[in-house]
């Protein structure tokens, strides 16, 4: 006799997309993320308990408000490298940036001042949240002929983008590799956000996907059983940030 209600699928409880991440906010003292070395090896032992082995971080370079530069990412990188080895723990990590699309930013491009990429000429980028960018064709036109292929980080939290999903067909077209916060499929950032992530996902828009991770309200998000059985359900069906590896 068959049962009237529906099973459902089930999933592994240790799933998780990803092995490494190329966006997150992990390095101390520089950024809206880790305040200190203490938080910075609490993040990376709850990522490592994920499944992640190697990260990415990717501090903001924002030009009013977090000027970041290389050195200042490198020596807040050294510092936890060193915390890492100091308490023996075995964990990849390096540093990029990033980029708020600003008047800066562009300034930063057309210096020919090499920018922090994620892997050869992959740049992360970031829209305000604040108002729709204006020329995004031309954004996209001046760091493509830069040499660099620009990530668009987190598109669906940008609200002027999710109230018209259509937008982020355009956005692929004019050449970002639209990156999906897991955070986001999990629900943390609302339902509109959610709902973006889904549309991206569905209609295979997304070139990667990453934690974002900033604190450890994060991390709790990343860990609960429905986060993983969101994840499970959207993104199991291909292998994520393979080049990575």
């Amino acid at each position: 006799m068959f049962s009237i209600f529906k099973i459902k699928p089930k999933f592994p409880a240790d799933y998780f997309p990803i092995t490494t991440d190329i966006h997150s906010h992990i390095l101390p003292g520089i950024d809206d993320g880790s305040p200190d070395l203490e938080t910075s090896i609490f993040l990376i032992k709850g990522l490592m308990e994920l499944g992640i082995k190697k990260s990415i971080a990717t501090p903001h370079i924002i030009s009013d408000l977090y000027r970041n530069t290389p050195s200042t990412i490198a020596n807040s990188l050294f510092s936890l490298k060193n915390e890492l080895k100091n308490q023996g723990i075995e964990f990849e990590i390096s540093a990029a940036a990033e980029y708020m699309m600003d008047t800066y930013f562009f300034e930063l491009l057309k210096s020919g001042e090499p920018l922090l990429t994620i892997n050869d000429n992959l740049i992360l980028t970031e829209f305000s949240y604040v108002s729709p960018p204006d020329e995004i064709e031309k954004m996209s036109f001046e760091i493509i002929t830069a040499g660099y292929k620009p990530i668009l980080a987190h598109p669906e939290r940008y609200g002027f983008f999710n109230r018209n999903l259509a937008m982020y067909n355009k956005l692929s077209e004019l050449g970002f590799l639209l990156q999906v916060n897991l955070l986001s499929l999990a629900g943390f950032y609302g339902k509109d956000c959610k709902k973006a992530a889904q549309y991206i996902l569905d209609n295979n828009l997304a070139a990667f996907t990453a934690t974002d991770l900033h604190h450890e309200r994060h991390l709790a998000m990343l860990n609960q059983k429905k986060s993983r059985a969101e994840f499970h359900k959207y993104l199991s069906h291909r292998k994520w940030n393979v080049f990575f590896r």
